[in-house]
């Protein structure tokens, strides 16, 4: 699909690669960018309409559904995340936080748009996943769970929106110079980057985009001898 013209929602627009999505749309001519966050009053990007919606309120969702009626592209962006493997203490609770979002915020978030992309014509659906999807080495484990359960439902999603033409992609990254990882001591591409490379993929037409080497390099490695989700020897 096209981005010029299209109206889109992005959610968790306030910050990180959220908030670059919403430049970068503008920059490619999006009619109308509503621009959602938990709290409306931290979207002060000029040119978006902010939007009120935390994908784990149902009632929100289905606002959010109601008012957007024009969207022809949702993003569905909003994510949490935690250090920490799943011996901690609070593992079972932080899997559940990260699962509530993650994962059944996604899934909220694409039931209720649904029905509005096909009235629009059929339009896309961009899911931020991870390079944690397809590996868990246990220092986000709750977190690379949920993105793992993500991929899944982008997968069943492509299948079941496929008649009604919606475009459905995966968008997969490794570290981003995001809050989350903040206090990781690693290479970090920049939202700014992985946002370019995720659009111009819809535009082409892609069902999934691998935003950055290292990402590449794991999926390559998920049919190696020792695959990539495995502990590496040597």
């Amino acid at each position: 699909m096209k981005i010029k013209d299209s109206v889109v929602l992005v959610t968790g627009a306030n910050r990180g690669i959220g908030l670059a999505f919403a430049r970068e749309l503008l920059a490619r001519g999006a009619r109308k960018v509503y621009a959602a966050a938990r709290d409306p009053a931290t979207i002060t990007l000029p040119g978006v309409q902010a939007l009120k919606l935390d994908v784990t309120k149902p009632e929100e969702v289905a606002a959010a559904a109601a008012l957007a009626s024009d969207v022809t592209l949702v993003i569905n962006n909003a994510g949490v995340g935690k250090p920490g493997g799943f011996l901690a203490a609070d593992s079972e609770e932080t899997s559940h936080r990260m699962l509530e979002t993650n994962f059944f915020g996604v899934l909220r978030m694409s039931k209720a748009f649904a029905p509005v992309l096909k009235a629009n014509g059929g339009g896309g659906l961009l899911n931020v996943l991870s390079i944690v999807s397809w590996v868990n080495g246990g220092e986000l484990a709750a977190y690379a769970a949920s993105k793992s359960a993500a991929w899944s439902l982008t997968n069943s999603l492509r299948h079941e929106l496929a008649a009604q033409k919606t475009q459905v992609l995966g968008l997969h990254m490794g570290y981003v110079d995001t809050d989350l990882i903040r206090d990781f001591d690693v290479p970090k591409s920049s939202p700014e980057d992985i946002v370019k490379r995720a659009l111009d993929g819809l535009e082409a037409g892609a069902d999934e985009v691998l935003g950055d080497e290292m990402t590449q390099q794991v999926k390559r490695g998920l049919t190696a001898p020792r695959p990539s989700y495995l502990p590496q020897l040597g």
